[in-house]
């Protein structure tokens, strides 16, 4: 499906965001418009099972199948598939704060990986919240709870904020 959002751009479900637009808009009203279907979703949530599927101010939520395709060698869902679940959630919280000619990368992140997850065990739900947002650095937290609310994972994530014309060459 493609959508034209603005006159003259095209753009379908599943790429790469155009930046003249993240930088005219801001963080919160690309994410809102990706969330609306009128902004492609990035590759890998399609590879990966999971998208965003809530989005305000300074929180977003995702929401993701585990499968069979994303084990380990001992049969449990591999940390990365669940860290970059959450690594999305992070960064998505403080991309939700970015300001128009702004961008943002992550810079760090840490998580508690306290219960497995399992294929066949439902959709999970990762939600992100921002904690500060400077003029330079903002942090975000984020939890992963299975469909019945207990808690899988948590995590926190620094980010860089920086004129997005860093990243238009």
């Amino acid at each position: 499906m493609t959508v034209e959002i603005y006159p003259g751009l095209t753009v379908g479900g599943i790429g790469t965001l155009p930046l003249d637009v993240v930088k005219r808009d801001g963080g919160l009203k690309v994410l809102q418009a990706m969330l609306a279907g009128a902004l492609p979703a990035p590759p890998m949530c399609r590879t990966l099972a999971f998208s965003m599927t809530e989005v305000e101010d300074g929180r977003v939520v995702f929401s993701g199948m585990p499968s069979a395709d994303h084990l380990n060698p001992l049969g449990t869902v591999h940390g990365g598939w669940t860290a970059t679940v959450m690594d999305s959630a992070l960064g998505c919280a403080v991309f939700s704060v970015i300001k128009p000619g702004e961008a943002y990368t992550t810079i760090e992140f840490k998580l508690n990986l306290v219960r497995p997850v399992l294929p066949g065990m439902g959709e999970v739900f990762c939600e992100g919240k921002i904690i500060h947002r400077g003029r330079t650095i903002a942090t975000s937290e984020a939890w992963l709870r299975d469909k019945n609310g207990k808690l899988l994972a948590h995590g926190t994530e620094t980010c860089a904020i920086f004129p997005i014309e860093n990243l238009m060459r």
